[in-house]
This record gives structure tokens, sequence and C-alpha cells, in this order.
């Protein structure tokens, strides 16, 4: 089924637009951004998304005008999350129903000139340096219909600035919620690192409650300087009445790197559009996929690794688990320019089913300009070996607990690429609870 089918259904009207502006306090630049970027909206929506991207995410199901953005305040205190209450951070900052709920750091980190904290607050007081990065590096406007929808209509975000030669070295947290039905979140987070600087940041996206319907229609830009390092993670967690799409985009400068986890547990329906520019000599990065989809979900993934100078390096592995009648997209393509020699490019992704209704298609795909490079690629789908399964039984092993054997040793390869702890302890326990397991003893 073609996306042409989809059109009228994926969006808000000049009215709801309209409507929504009369609610905002901003400066006049960023209104005037805000209906440039809804003209491209419109323009975008009577032209066909691309099919590579989206022929295999069936959106006829979903329809846009049953979701508004909130302008009320709501209560954080009925949001239950994975990440934050798990260690220490120098700095926690909190989205409710596209509204920013709470903003802090630690004095010891803001003396060294670092910004974190609410999107439009730091972009109004900071308009000169951080302006210039805001959609116009990573994500642009123009990129497609829903990096349109999103740069109109974009709520609260969270914004982190780590200036030259800065290290912060404990990590950041970000929450991004839902508590009440109906609900339109355009969430955006932006990560400038400049150069020789360091910083960690872990969100997670979540629904308060399993009732409530949401949308998120999301944008991460992460901005890693020369020989500076950022360490990123997004755990999805949405519940399965959520919606959620997102253009997420890294440029990384000479010899940067960058380490990018992503997580997809939870929603309806997500899209994920991940570009990776390895725009500076020598820059790298390390992409890391876990997702474990269950039901009825269905979890799309297009990513694009793009080589642009040379000595580039570019390492992507996605693990994914489905079960019930769940599906995983993953189409990933790793692109060469001509002046990017010496390129070092890897992708994989593999998939293991754990029944006969769910279905995994995995895509890897090379486009290569340049003639002295090494770039390769795979995929996997398998079932569990029913043998491994009998074997533990023999040995006194109930099926769900070497169930959850087999799937932990599946994802070991690619807990073992985390560095942070709390985010691979996170992942054991949440893949624990989609096997239907609320405690592990003697395994």
């Amino acid at each position: 089924m073609t996306a042409t089918l989809n059109i009228s259904r994926i969006g808000f009207s000049s009215e709801v637009f309209e409507e929504f502006l009369a609610t905002r306090s901003e400066p006049a630049w960023i209104t005037d951004a805000r209906r440039a970027a809804f003209a491209k909206y419109e323009e975008l929506l009577a032209i066909e998304l691309d099919p590579e991207e989206f022929k295999r995410v069936d959106l006829r199901i979903f329809n846009a005008a049953k979701f508004r953005p909130s302008t009320e305040v709501s209560d954080a205190s009925s949001v239950n999350t994975l990440l934050a209450n798990e260690t220490e951070y120098g700095g926690t900052i909190g989205h409710i129903d596209g509204q920013t709920s709470h903003s802090n750091i630690s004095e010891t980190i803001t003396d060294k000139g670092v910004l974190f904290g609410d999107l439009q607050t730091l972009l109004t007081e900071n308009r000169e340096l951080l302006e210039p990065f805001f959609m116009k590096q990573a994500v642009k406007p123009d990129a497609d219909r829903f990096s349109a929808w999103h740069a109109a209509f974009w709520t609260s975000g969270t914004l982190l600035y780590v200036p030259k030669g800065v290290e912060v070295d404990t990590p950041l947290h970000s929450l991004i919620a839902h508590t009440k039905d109906g609900i339109a979140d355009f969430g955006h987070t932006l990560i400038i690192v400049e150069e020789e600087a360091k910083a960690t940041l872990l969100e997670e996206t979540t629904s308060a409650n399993e009732e409530i319907s949401g949308l998120h229609v999301g944008c991460v830009e992460l901005i890693v300087g020369k020989h500076a390092n950022l360490r990123y993670v997004q755990l999805q967690n949405w519940n399965q009445k959520s919606w959620h799409f997102a253009h997420q985009a890294g440029n990384v400068g000479s010899q940067g790197s960058l380490q990018w986890t992503v997580v997809g547990l939870g929603s309806r329906l997500s899209h994920i559009h991940q570009d990776i520019n390895l725009n500076g000599r020598a820059a790298t990065a390390e992409v890391n996929g876990v997702t474990f989809a269950s039901d009825r979900q269905k979890i799309s993934y297009y990513t694009q690794q793009h080589h642009k100078a040379q000595g580039t390096h570019s390492d992507l592995l996605y693990k994914e688990v489905l079960r019930d009648q769940s599906r995983v997209i993953w189409r990933g393509m790793i692109k060469v320019d001509k002046a990017a020699q010496q390129t070092d490019g890897y992708q994989r992704s593999d998939a293991l089913m754990l029944s006969g209704d769910c279905r995994c298609d995995s895509i890897p795909g090379l486009e290569i300009d340049a003639d002295d490079v090494r770039c390769t690629h795979g995929a996997t789908t398998g079932r569990v070996d029913e043998e491994q399964l009998f074997y533990a039984q023999s040995r006194g092993i109930s099926k769900n607990e070497a169930m959850h054997m087999i799937v932990e040793g599946f994802f070991q390869k690619v807990y073992d690429r985390i560095p942070i702890e709390v985010v691979r302890e996170t992942l054991s326990r949440t893949v624990q609870g989609k096997l239907g397991i609320e405690s592990m003893t003697g395994v």
C-alpha cells in the first residue's frame, strides 16, 4: 500500500495551526520560523512519502484528528519511569503532555558554562549562540512532511550545550511523558557538544498508564564537534495506544565520537528516521539498537550512515526480538561520498522470532562512490531453537526461564557495547517484563 492514500490523515489543518500559535508566548523570530515550516509542511502534504522508506509502514489506521497539543500543566506524579531513579544525575528535565514540568542541574556543571534545560527558554535567552544549530544542521524542516510538521508545532524540548573543552562526567536525564488522553506532543532534543567536550544524556519516553492514547512527533539533533565525545541513549517505552514518529540525526566533526543507543519497547506504531552524518575527517559513530516488540506492535527504522570525509568509521548493530503478531522493519543504508576514502562502515541487524505469527523485514544496503573503502553489511532472522529449550527444561529450568536465558544471550552482544551500567540493567529487567516474567530466581 503506497503512502499516497494517507496524505489527508497525516497532520493538522491551518485552523489548528492558528489556534496553536494563539497559545504560544514566544519571540517573533520563532513564530516566523513556525509559519515558514507550516507552509513547507502543507507543500509536502501534496507530495508522496518516500516509497522506499514508508511502503512497509501502513498508516491507513492513523488519524491525526484524534490528537491535539495541550496547553495545560499536567501532574507528573502519575508517571513511572525506567531510568529516572536508578542512578545519580548531574541534571534532570521532564516534559509532561508537551509542557516542561521541571528542570534542574548541578551548580558544578553550570559553573563550567554548560546549558541544560527547557529548549524554548534557553533558545530565547541565547539566540545568537543556539539559533545556528536549531533545525539548521542535523534535521531541517524540509526533510519530509514529519520534520516540517514538527518544526511548525514543536512544544517542549531539551537543550544541552557543552562548551569547548568541558567534560560532563555525570550523566544527565530527560523524560518525555503523556498522562492525558488525546495529547499530541512535539518534543525536541538538541544536544551540542563543542570541540574537545564530553557529555552523556539518557532520555526516555513513557505513558502514565496503558489506557491513554497519544501522539509523539519528535526530533533529535546531535551536534558533535572536533575531538568531542557524546553518549546519547533514547529509550522509547510508550504504551501500545501511542503513535511515535521521529526524525533524528547526528553530525560528527573531525575525530569526534558519537555513541548512540536506540531502544524500542513500546508504542502501537513507531517510525524512526535516523541519520548519522560523519562530516569530519576520522569521525566515528557507534549505533546500538535494542527492540522488543509484542502483541500487534509495529516498530520501523530507517537508518543511514553517511560518510562524507576521509577515514571515517561507523558501526551499527541492531538486535530485534519479536513475539505474538508484532512486526519490525529495518531499512539500513551506508552511503559513502567520493571524498570519503579509507572509510570503514558496518551495519548489521539480527532478529529473533518467538512466535510463528510475527514478522521482521531487514533490508541492508550500500551506496558507495569512493574506491578505497571497507563497507560490509548483514542481516539474519531466525526462530528460537526448540532443542535449546528442551535441553534447558530437561535440567529443571522452566520454559519461561529458558526463554529468558536465550533472549538475554541474543541481546548480550549489543549490551556489551553499552558502557552505561544502569542502561544495561534496565534493559535486562524490561526484557523480563516483556517475556511475562515478574521475577527471576535460579537463572
